[in-house]
C-alpha cells in the first residue's frame, strides 16, 4: 500500500557521490508498507549501539530514531548499487563492558561498518576497531578519535567536542568586554563530560588568557545549587555545559532561580530543543554550539528528512538535531560504501576506508559545514553555527565558523 509520494532534490559532492544522491533523491519517493523485513543475504550489514535506556537515553533515543530512519529512507530507494542495509543494533545502556560485548558479536555476525555511541567506549574500543579493519562512526565527538595515528578506522562526522568548547571561547574572548573572562565548564562526569577540557581547551584558555575551571556534575542529581554557589564564588561570567540536555536543562533552572548574571553556553549534547522544552522560560538566552542544524532550520538537508516524515505519515515535533545528526552520519558512509560497490571493489572495511579518505569538501546540504577527510585527518568537521534560544526557539546567530587553531 502506498502511503506517501514526496519530489525530492538532493546535491551531494565528493567523488562521484552527486550523480547517485541525484538519482536517488530527484524522482519520486514511494513509501510502501511492508517492504522490509527477512534475511537477504545481499545486504550489507552495518553494526550499531544506542543508548536507549541508560544515562544519555535523553538524547540516544532520538540519535538512534535518525540512524534507523536514514536506514528505512536508503532501503526504500533500493539500498545501495541495489543491496539493502541490514542494520543490526542493540541498547547497551551507555555500559562500556557492555558496548565490548555487543561490538565483537557484530563483528562475528560479518558487519562491515559500525555506528557507535559513547566517548568511554568508543575510545576503549579504538584500538580493536582498528585491528578488525571496521570504519567506525561514534556519536562521541572526541577529539582523539578523529586522529589516524591514534584511531585509523574512526571518524569524526561533527565538530569535536575540543573544536566546539575552543569555538565558544573565542567567541567569549572576543566579544567579553575589560578584564580576563572567567569561564566555568560544567560536566557530565564522564570521558565525554572532560574531553573538551583535556583534548587542547584547558591549554586553548591559558593562551587567551581566559580563566577556566571545570565543575563536575554528578550522575542523578536533581540541584546543582552547589556547584552553582562555587560557580559565583568564583566571579564567572560564562557558564559552559557539556553534558546532555536533561542535566543541563536542571542547571540551566538553577542559575536563572540563583540569579546568576552569566552567560549560558551549551555544546552539542544540550543545545537542542528537549532543552528548551525542559528548561522553560529559563531556557531564553541560551546559547548553543551546533554542530548539526535542528529540523526546523530550512536546509535542503533538513527538507530531505521533513519530506521523508511526512511521506511516513510522522512530525518533526519532539525529534531534535541528533536525529539529522545520525541521519547525514550514516549517509556518508553511505557513499563511501557506493563508491566501492561502483568501482566494482569488494565491500571491505579497508576499502570503506579509502573511499572515505577521498572526501573533500563534501557537501551536507546545509546540515553542517562540508566534511573533508584524508589519511591523516579524520576531523571531517571543523566547524558549525553558534544558535540561542529566543521567544523558546532555537535561531542562528552566526553563520558557519571555523575552529580556531590550537595556538
Amino acid at each position: 500500500m502506498t502511503v506517501g509520494k514526496v519530489n525530492l532534490t538532493l546535491r551531494v559532492s565528493g567523488r562521484g557521490g552527486s550523480a547517485w544522491m541525484h538519482r536517488l533523491a530527484a524522482g519520486l519517493l514511494v513509501v510502501s508498507a511492508g517492504c522490509g523485513g527477512g534475511e537477504d543475504a545481499n545486504a550489507i550489514k552495518v553494526g550499531a549501539i544506542f543508548d536507549l535506556t541508560g544515562p544519555t537515553a535523553d538524547v540516544g533515543t532520538d540519535y538512534a530514531d535518525g540512524m534507523r530512519g536514514f536506514v528505512d529512507w536508503i532501503n526504500l530507494q533500493g539500498g545501495i548499487e541495489g543491496r539493502p542495509i541490514d542494520l543490526i543494533y542493540q541498547d547497551y545502556a551507555y555500559q562500556v563492558p557492555r558496548a565490548e560485548q555487543l561490538y565483537s558479536q557484530f563483528v562475528n555476525e560479518g558487519v562491515v561498518a559500525f555506528m557507535g555511541w559513547g566517548t568511554g567506549d568508543t575510545e576503549a574500543l579504538k584500538l580493536r576497531i582498528a585491528e578488525d579493519e571496521i570504519p567506525f562512526s561514534s556519536a562521541s565527538l572526541s577529539h582523539v578519535l578523529g586522529n589516524p595515528a591514534e584511531a585509523p578506522y574512526n571518524f569524526l562526522l561533527a565538530t569535536s567536542y575540543s573544536d566546539q568548547f575552543r569555538i565558544a571561547l573565542d567567541w567569549i574572548a572576543q566579544n567579553h568586554g575589560d578584564g580576563a573572562p572567567v569561564v566555568a565548564l560544567m560536566h557530565n562526569a564522564s570521558p565525554f563530560g572532560t574531553s573538551p577540557a583535556r583534548l587542547g581547551g584547558i591549554e586553548f584558555a591559558e593562551a587567551r588568557g581566559i580563566d577556566l575551571t571545570l565543575y563536575e556534575m554528578p550522575r542523578g542529581a536533581v540541584d546543582y545549587t552547589g556547584e552553582f554557589s562555587r560557580i559565583r564564588q568564583s566571579g564567572a561570567q560564562y557558564v559552559v555545559f557539556q553534558n546532555t540536555s536533561s542535566p543541563a536543562a536542571v542547571a540551566v533552572q538553577n542559575a536563572r532561580s540563583l540569579g546568576l548574571d552569566v552567560t549560558l553556553i551549551c555544546l552539542n549534547w544540550c543545545s537542542n530543543g528537549q532543552l528548551v522544552q525542559l528548561a522553560g522560560d529559563a531556557a531564553e538566552g541560551v546559547m548553543g554550539t551546533m554542530p548539526y542544524a535542528p529540523l526546523g532550520f530550512d536546509v535542503p538537508g533538513t527538507r530531505l528528512i521533513r519530506d521523508y516524515l511526512d511521506a511516513k505519515g510522522e512530525s518533526i515535533e519532539g525529534k531534535t538535531n541528533a536525529y539529522t545528526q545520525a541521519w547525514w552520519t550514516f549517509a556518508v558512509f553511505a557513499e563511501a560504501m557506493r563508491q566501492v560497490l561502483a568501482a566494482g571493489d569488494e565491500l571491505t572495511g579497508a576499502n570503506i576506508r579509502a573511499a572515505l579518505e577521498t572526501f573533500t569538501d563534501f557537501d551536507m546540504l546545509g546540515v553542517t559545514v562540508p566534511l573533508t577527510f584524508t589519511p591523516t585527518d579524520h576531523l571531517g568537521s571543523k566547524g558549525l553555527r553558534i544558535f540561542r534560544v529566543e521567544g523558546g526557539e532555537w535561531v542562528p546567530m552566526t553563520e558557519f565558523i571555523r575552529a580556531p587553531a590550537v595556538p
